[in-house]
C-alpha cells in the first residue's frame, strides 16, 4: 500500500479521516510568489484533492532566492509562475488535481473560480488584490487566510465569515505607501515562516477543526526574535461594508480597483487595458522588432528597449520594466502598443 500521508494520518488531529477530508478538498491559492509557491507545494505534497493556483506574473532572477517552487530554467525562459509551478508540483504528486491560470487577480477573474473552493490563501504582494480578496470571501462565504512578509517580518491572520473581523474591519481601506519587498527587501525564513502558519490554518480549516483555529492576528520578526499575537475580537464593525449588517462589497466595484500599478520586488508597472485583449504575438512581435530585441514564449512577448523593457501578455496586461513612474510608463504603452 502507498504509504505517501502515513506521517500525516499519525497526526491524531488529522488521522484517516482527516487525510480524506484533505483529499477531497479545493484551495485556492492567489499569488504563485514567495508565499504561494511555498503553500502550494506544502498542500500538495500534504494531498489536497485540488488546487487553483492564479497568479499575472513571470518567474525572474530575483524571484529563486526565496520562491523554492523555481529553477533557473524557468527564470531563463521567463516562464509564467503558475505555468512552472504545475509542471513541478506535478512532478512532486501526480494525484492532485491542478488548475493553473496566467491570470490578473480581479473581481471578474476570481469570481468565476470560486465554486466548491474551500478556503482561499492570500500569496499576494498587495492591498488592493487582498481587498477584493476579502470582499469575495464574504460575499460567497469562504475562509481565507491573510499573510504577509517584508524584510524579517511576517504577519498572518485567518478571517472566518460570520465568525471573525475581516480585512476592512481591521484596516478600513487600502493603506498606501508603506515598506515594501523593493524598499525593505526580504529573506526567506520569513516567507516559510508565514507559510507555514498559512497552511496549518488551512489544515484545521480542511479537517473541519474550526475551535483549533488560532483567532488573533499573529506578527513576528524573525531577526529580532519577537512574537506578537494580538486578538482582534472587539474590532468587528456591525457597520462594515464586507461583513457587516449591510453589505456592499465595495472593493468588488470597478472604480475602486487600480488599473496601473508599481508591482512589489522589482521595478516595473503593471497597465491593464480598460478591456480584455487578445493580442497576436506573431503580429506583435513584427510590430516590437523597430523598437527593440524581442524575445518570446507562448504566453508572452518581451521587448527590450534602450531603457525599457516591456512584457506584453495574452490577456492585454503589460509590464513596463526599468521604471516606477506611472505617467512615463503610459506614455511608452500608448506611444508602442496603443
Amino acid at each position: 500500500m502507498n504509504d505517501r500521508y502515513s506521517r500525516q494520518q499519525l497526526f491524531k488531529q488529522i488521522g484517516l479521516k482527516g487525510q480524506e477530508e484533505i483529499r477531497n478538498k479545493h484551495v485556492l491559492i492567489v499569488g504563485a510568489g514567495a508565499l504561494g509557491s511555498a503553500g502550494a507545494e506544502a498542500l500538495v505534497r500534504a494531498g489536497i484533492g485540488k488546487l487553483t493556483i492564479i497568479d499575472r506574473d513571470y518567474v525572474e532572477w530575483s524571484n529563486l532566492q526565496r520562491q523554492q517552487l523555481y529553477y533557473e530554467s524557468d527564470a531563463k525562459g521567463q516562464i509564467p509562475k503558475v505555468v512552472a509551478a504545475e509542471k513541478h508540483l506535478m512532478q512532486i504528486n501526480s494525484e492532485v488535481e491542478i488548475e493553473a491560470l496566467v491570470l490578473d487577480a480581479r473581481p471578474e477573474n476570481l469570481e468565476g473560480l470560486l465554486r466548491g473552493v474551500d478556503v482561499i490563501i492570500d500569496g499576494t504582494d498587495n492591498f488592493d488584490i487582498r481587498f477584493i480578496i476579502n470582499d469575495l470571501s464574504h460575499k460567497f462565504n469562504i475562509p481565507w487566510i491573510y499573510g504577509s512578509c517584508v524584510g524579517s517580518y511576517g504577519a498572518t491572520y485567518t478571517i472566518i465569515p460570520g465568525r471573525t473581523p475581516c480585512l476592512h474591519c481591521l484596516l478600513k481601506k487600502v493603506p498606501t505607501g508603506g515598506a515594501t519587498c523593493d524598499t525593505a527587501c526580504i529573506i526567506s525564513p520569513a516567507v516559510q515562516i508565514v507559510s507555514a502558519y498559512q497552511v496549518a490554518e488551512a489544515f484545521k480549516i480542511l479537517v473541519g477543526d474550526f475551535s483549533s483555529l488560532r483567532n488573533a492576528f499573529l506578527t513576528f520578526d524573525v531577526w529580532s526574535n519577537q512574537h506578537y499575537s494580538i486578538k482582534l475580537d472587539k474590532i468587528n464593525k456591525k457597520g462594515c461594508p464586507t461583513c457587516g449588517t449591510v453589505r456592499t462589497y465595495p472593493y468588488l466595484s470597478y472604480e475602486n480597483q487600480t488599473k496601473t500599478e508599481v508591482l512589489c520586488g522589482r521595478n516595473p508597472v503593471q497597465i491593464r487595458p480598460a478591456r480584455r485583449i487578445e493580442y497576436s504575438f506573431d503580429q506583435m512581435e513584427k510590430r516590437l522588432k523597430a523598437h527593440g530585441t524581442v524575445t518570446g514564449n507562448l504566453y508572452l512577448v518581451s521587448c527590450q528597449l534602450q531603457n525599457h523593457r516591456l512584457v506584453i501578455f495574452r490577456d492585454g496586461r503589460v509590464f513596463v520594466h526599468g521604471t516606477n513612474d506611472i505617467q512615463l510608463a503610459k506614455n511608452l504603452y500608448y506611444r508602442l502598443l496603443g
